[in-house]
């Protein structure tokens, strides 16, 4: 495969991988509030809950990402496999 296939398919599957993670996570604190939270908490609260939790999935996944982008950036060369998205970071003039 060449690097612009690999770099196309390393995109879509980050891009997978980062809705899937923001996903569970949602659904992780979403269970989490409905058995900790919500018998304690004022019926008024539970209005803030659902954008709270969306936003905190939200953080949660970049966290994630970035965390498993820079492990895969220790174990792979990325200049090896992948193209350049937004072109070469160095400068043929010389």
């Amino acid at each position: 495969m060449s690097k612009k296939t690999n770099t196309l398919l390393f995109i879509v599957g980050a891009t997978f991988f980062n809705i899937l993670v923001t996903f569970l996570s949602f659904i992780i604190l979403l269970v989490i509030y409905g058995y900790l939270l919500l018998p304690r908490l004022p019926q008024s609260a539970g209005a803030w809950a659902i954008p709270v939790i969306f936003i905190a999935s939200i953080v949660i996944s970049f966290l994630v990402y970035r965390f498993a982008i820079k492990f895969i950036m220790k174990k792979v060369n990325m200049e090896k496999y992948f193209d350049p998205i937004f072109g070469s970071r160095r400068s043929n003039k010389q």
